[in-house]
């Protein structure tokens, strides 16, 4: 379509882009497309065009970049008008991956293209070319990682208004080369969606001032200050507070995460805000504050911000511990939503870890929409694939690896989950070619026997209880077959369907071969061990039960404590749950000890830690090596909170039918759970008083659902009249709400 064409080439400091156009006539229509290699803030008329930041978004530039779409009718004005634009470095030029390096390009770059429809059915179309001016102001530095340095003595005022004077401007230069390939943006881009103030504010040291925001997010600082001319602030970022008080900064590695101000010296509160930096932090430092300024609760406002989606889901208990993990695991997945799935928001890393999210991506659909998320970052799976097949350890793929069981399934599970979860199969079908490579590959790469042993990061940081790698990846390697044949029977690939159904067959009983005894012992005894056989439908239906029972043995050796990892966290409470253990589900749920949740809650978290020890037993911090205290992977027990203790599941992809069956447990007398689904809401609630319990649930129009009492005295089920019985304690029932009661 021609957006990219010439496009300009701009030069450090962040640049500001302006073009001067006159209209002529009436107009009927006004269409802005818009991108960038970096990012932008584009402005028309002195007015930002759209909310959103970090603006287009982190693809693989070389294979793929987004542009956006808007109506500007409104802010086209007669006669003289001017489109502007700030630029960052954000992925594209700033510094990324461990090393901090440059990926992809040593300087950003801008594209537009606005299209004028007048009134008399003529045209007019506005690009970025030759025509276009560039000049700097006062952003002299921008890094995602290390911050942004803003001089407000430099700020150009009225510099995107169609009157400003660009005469002394240069004009911007046109970028040479092959252009990207455009895409029309897939997600739905990265707003500030919520404002925090400090909850405390202390001083641990002279001139130096820390604001608590009392939550771990992802965002930037709205600073406002009074004072002199020239007078630098900075701003430091952290998660948590050494034992004095001050910024524990370590774990952030080499990410500076420093923002600088400059003022201009009005004589009034100036207001600073950063555009093409983020930050992952809960405390906020402030040093060189101007003599004479105490700071105070409207000094510093968080901004935090996360990928545009509504929150469909909403869960409840009557035990406040499981609602501050759901909180935290919400706050954990808005900070790592930010145009991919990233592992952290805060240190020199925030990349696309795919064991990360195949292990939470199902979580992850109840507390946000991620339809669009999930699909767009399928597209960056696929994008990143090796030409052998092997889906990548990270996506958009900066760093090495690849073909690494339990990340690289990322390339199979995102696209079933979107599926399931929201009923396209339209991303199925799309990606359905890269998912069959990627189990081709995985039987390439396999034994004669069907056993994979392959070099694989294992169950990434269990407790002391590691898992034999050929196990791993000979479970996944049957799981992903698995999940293709389900894909490719549900897209019409009938062929496909049988093979991939009749390998994943056979590599489960290559599994049980090798690593399952008669008495159902699965092969090192280790918790995720069981949980990847018992949850991947690796066993004959004979050893199922016996296997369950293994596990919640091994748990009762460790007094009620989970050892999983990444890879087991997800389904440890479910296949407990499941097969007669939910009081043991429970008491892992429950535990305050470490390891477990409430042992991260108990030592201050306000989002799920990346170690189940971040904070040591003795009050000392991990190897901040690798200790991010926003890292979503081990939250990934949120799908067990709304499917198993809330009891509200989809039954058919996209929630076109439903299976409501509570597993109250625990001492919990009650849970809600709520779900927006494309019919509109779902409910499950139950509650739990004088040996009575009570189950109230609503059913979408044009769906019906299977629910599931949870008592052990089905004949005290008192159901309503529009219920059909379907076995023990379950009924189908139609579109309406109703209530049960029974003896609970």
């Amino acid at each position: 379509m021609g957006l990219w064409g010439s496009n300009v080439r701009i030069v450090r400091p962040a640049p500001l882009l302006r073009r001067r156009f006159t209209v002529a006539k009436p107009v009927a229509s006004a269409r802005l497309l818009t991108t960038a290699l970096g990012l932008h803030e584009t402005r028309l008329n002195g007015t930002r065009v759209v909310d959103d930041v970090l603006a287009p978004g982190w693809t693989d530039y070389a294979k793929r970049v987004q542009y956006r779409v808007l109506d500007v009718t409104a802010q086209i004005r007669q006669g003289t008008n001017a489109l502007a634009a700030w630029l960052g470095n954000g992925w594209y030029s700033g510094g990324l991956g461990f090393a901090g390096s440059q990926h992809y390009g040593t300087q950003p770059w801008y594209a537009a293209q606005l299209h004028l429809t007048f009134t008399d059915g003529t045209t007019q179309v506005v690009a970025t070319d030759g025509d276009w001016k560039v000049g700097t102001g006062a952003i002299r530095a921008d890094d995602l990682y290390n911050g942004e340095t803003y001089d407000a003595r430099l700020d150009v005022d009225g510099w995107d208004e169609a009157d400003f004077d660009d005469g002394g401007w240069a004009a911007a230069a046109v970028r040479d080369g092959t252009a990207p390939h455009l895409v029309a943006q897939v997600d739905n881009g990265v707003t500030v969606q919520h404002e925090f103030r400090p909850v405390a504010i202390t001083q641990p040291q002279p001139g130096v001032w820390i604001f608590d925001m009392g939550q771990n997010f992802t965002g930037r600082n709205r600073i406002a200050l009074e004072g002199d001319a020239g007078t630098t602030v900075t701003v430091r970022h952290g998660e948590v507070l050494n034992p004095d008080g001050t910024l524990y900064t370590t774990n952030l590695r080499a990410a500076q995460a420093t923002d600088r101000f400059t003022l201009k010296g009005t004589g009034h509160t100036e207001t600073y805000e950063p555009r093409f930096t983020v930050h992952g932090y809960r405390y906020v430092e402030l040093t060189g504050l101007p003599a004479g300024f105490r700071p105070d609760a409207d000094t510093v406002t968080g901004r935090a911000m996360w990928t545009d989606a509504a929150r469909p889901g909403t869960f409840d208990t009557s035990d406040a511990l499981v609602n501050q993990l759901q909180h935290n695991i919400v706050w954990g997945e808005r900070g790592n939503m930010l145009s991919i799935p990233t592992d952290c928001p805060q240190r020199d890393e925030r990349l696309g870890w795919t064991g990360d999210i195949a292990a939470f991506c199902a979580t992850s659909t109840f507390n946000l929409d991620t339809h669009a998320f999930l699909a767009k970052f399928a597209d960056d799976l696929t994008d990143a694939q090796q030409a052998d097949g092997a889906f990548t350890d990270v996506a958009p793929a900066v760093i090495s690896g690849s073909g690494t069981a339990g990340w690289g399934d990322a390339g199979v599970i995102v696209p079933y989950t979107v599926w399931q979860r929201f009923g396209d199969v339209g991303v199925v079908d799309r990606h359905f070619t890269a998912m069959a490579r990627w189990v081709d590959y995985l039987r390439g790469t396999a034994g004669s026997d069907l056993i994979r042993d392959r070099q694989t990061f294992g169950d990434w940081l269990n407790v002391n209880d590691n898992t034999a790698q050929n196990l791993i990846c000979t479970a996944y390697f049957a799981w992903s077959a698995r999940l293709v044949a389900r894909m490719a029977a549900a897209t019409g690939r009938t062929s496909e369907a049988t093979s991939y159904g009749r390998l994943a067959d056979q590599v489960a009983a290559a599994f049980t071969a090798r690593f399952v005894a008669d008495d159902g012992t699965v092969r090192g005894n280790t918790q995720t061990g069981y949980v990847l056989a018992l949850a991947f439908e690796l066993l004959p239906a004979s050893l199922v039960q016996p296997a369950a029972d293994k596990l919640a043995a091994n748990i009762a050796a460790t007094n009620g404590h989970l050892s999983v990892g990444f890879l087991g966290v997800e389904n440890l409470l479910p296949v407990l749950a499941d097969h007669g253990h939910a009081d043991t589900a429970y008491r892992i749920l429950l535990q305050r000890g470490f390891p477990g949740w409430g042992y991260m809650i108990e030592h201050g978290a306000t989002t799920i830690w990346e170690r189940w020890d971040g904070i040591r037993t003795d009050g000392s911090f991990n190897d901040p090596g690798m200790n991010s205290f926003n890292h979503y992977g081990l939250g990934s027990v949120g799908d067990f909170l709304y499917r198993r203790v809330g009891g509200l599941a989809p039954a058919a992809p996209g929630y076109a039918s439903l299976r409501v069956a509570p597993r109250p447990g625990g001492g919990l007398t009650s849970a809600r759970t709520t779900y927006d689904t494309a019919y509109g809401t779902a409910a499950s609630s139950w509650s739990i008083a004088g040996g009575q319990l009570r189950l109230d649930v609503t059913v979408p129009v044009s769906t019906f659902a299977t629910v599931t009492v949870p008592t052990s005295r089905p004949g005290s089920v008192v159901a309503p009249a529009q219920a059909v019985p379907a076995g023990p304690a379950s009924y189908h029932l139609p579109a309406g709400s109703y209530t049960f009661t029974a003896d609970s």
